[in-house]
């Protein structure tokens, strides 16, 4: 495969995780997952004053030191498929920081974004924000030790991401719409989904995967 480094990207309950274990199981390439851990997420989510910005600088330093890692190891001669994308941090620093904290928290950015190297392709996951809401909420009746996420901000988040990739020219696009799709990714969904990624040369392209 052309493409040596892959991100997968979309806002909370498109399934880049799932996708990107599927896809580094059957290209037997390293999976980076996003540290879903940290410390001030449940301030932030019960609205401490403050929370937003220590939430937002601890994945920044998290991202930039898994980032970091993996072009200091060299990883990148071998296929790395990564469920999210460096960039993605400032979707969510202009969506919770207030001013003062995001003057402070572009000038690290950066300087941050300079360790990180580009992916050679981004895959971006899409659906409406009712479909979100729903999986998020099946999502929730299985692990209901997840906090729960307004429908509000879930459509806020979700039209960030879309106005972000509007204008993303960065690498190559494959932009997935899934809200028709089961996020299972069996093996037939797999092979048409990657037949779709070799077929990428540059640019943006639109994808619907096949519901059957």
């Amino acid at each position: 495969m052309d493409f040596r480094s892959l991100a997968i990207e979309g806002p909370i309950g498109t399934g880049k995780a799932a996708l990107a274990e599927r896809l580094g199981a059957r290209l037997d390439a390293t999976v980076v997952l996003d540290e879903t851990e940290n410390p001030f997420l449940a301030d932030f989510y019960g609205g401490r004053p403050g929370s937003a910005f220590q939430a937002q600088l601890f994945f920044t330093l998290a991202r930039h030191r898994q980032q970091s890692a993996l072009r200091q190891a060299d990883l990148f001669a071998q296929i790395t498929i990564c469920d999210y994308l460096f960039d993605k941090d400032k979707i969510y620093a202009f969506l919770n920081l207030d001013d003062n904290e995001l003057f402070i928290y572009q000038r690290l950015y950066a300087l941050l974004a300079r360790d990180v190297p580009s992916p050679d392709l981004v895959v971006y996951l899409q659906a409406p924000t009712d479909v979100l809401v729903r999986r998020l909420r099946d999502r929730q009746k299985r692990e209901p030790e997840r906090p729960s996420l307004e429908p509000d901000y879930l459509r806020e988040l979700n039209e960030a991401y879309t106005h972000f990739f509007f204008h993303y020219a960065a690498t190559p696009l494959l932009a997935v719409e899934t809200s028709q799709f089961d996020l299972s990714w069996g093996d037939e969904a797999l092979d048409d989904l990657l037949k779709q990624i070799r077929g990428m040369t540059g640019g943006t392209r639109y994808y619907v995967p096949r519901t059957r």
